[in-house]
């Protein structure tokens, strides 16, 4: 695999540990202090699974922000017995969703008013997105891998994201999404196809691309 991992932090000071009922419940009381506790138990999961989907850092530290601002706000909207890291995982993921949507619709906007449609077709060009836990000579592997990742349907990249990346169980993924485990296993299964079949359509491209250039000597 060729992604790695970031830290980030807003300099916090520990702060001492509650149970996570306790948290749940400090959190219900608006203390500032279970909030930092929330920030310093999740801030790194957080940034890396909103990261990794909307590959952009400037994006990813405001989403990172909103994350926990809404948890803050909706904390009321816990049901007890679930996960907390759970339904901190779907809010992280669902900003992160609804962000590419909006940037999605305003590209969308943009082309009909330019030419971009008329253009040749491309090959896959590597992401122009620089993971800071990427080590140095994976980086070109990890901007074409990300590159694909941005072509699947949001569903399957988010499946993705959290069981490959994230490390998340199936039966946790099928909470983030709101769906079954069967469904996720389908989403798992479709996304590693559509990797193969747009890593492969981009090689031959590539290929066919090389030896339309080769020089003709006759």
């Amino acid at each position: 695999m060729v992604t790695g991992r970031a830290r980030y932090t807003f300099g916090l000071e520990s702060v001492t540990a509650l149970t996570e009922s306790e948290l749940i419940e400090a959190l219900r009381a608006k203390s500032e202090i279970a909030l930092r506790q929330l920030i310093q138990d999740y801030s790194d999961r957080v940034y890396n699974v909103v990261l990794n989907l909307v590959q952009n850092k400037e994006d990813a530290e405001e989403l990172y922000s909103d994350v926990f601002l809404e948890v803050f706000q909706s904390i009321s909207k816990f049901r007890d017995g679930s996960s907390l890291y759970t339904w901190v995982y779907r809010i992280a993921v669902n900003k992160s969703l609804d962000h590419l949507r909006k940037k999605k619709r305003k590209k969308r906007l943009a082309s009909i008013f330019s030419l971009s449609f008329l253009q040749e077709e491309r090959g896959l060009e590597p992401a122009h997105f620089d993971h800071p836990g990427v080590l140095l000579e994976q980086k070109e592997n990890a901007a074409l891998f990300y590159a694909a990742l941005n072509q699947l349907p949001e569903r399957q990249k988010a499946a993705y994201v959290l069981r490959h990346i994230e490390g998340r169980s199936q039966p946790e993924i099928a909470e983030i999404l709101e769906t079954s485990v069967s469904s996720v296993e389908s989403l798992l299964s479709r996304s590693k196809a559509g990797l193969k079949k747009i890593v492969s359509n981009h090689f031959h491209f590539s290929e066919g691309n090389r030896k339309n250039k080769r020089p003709n000597n006759k």
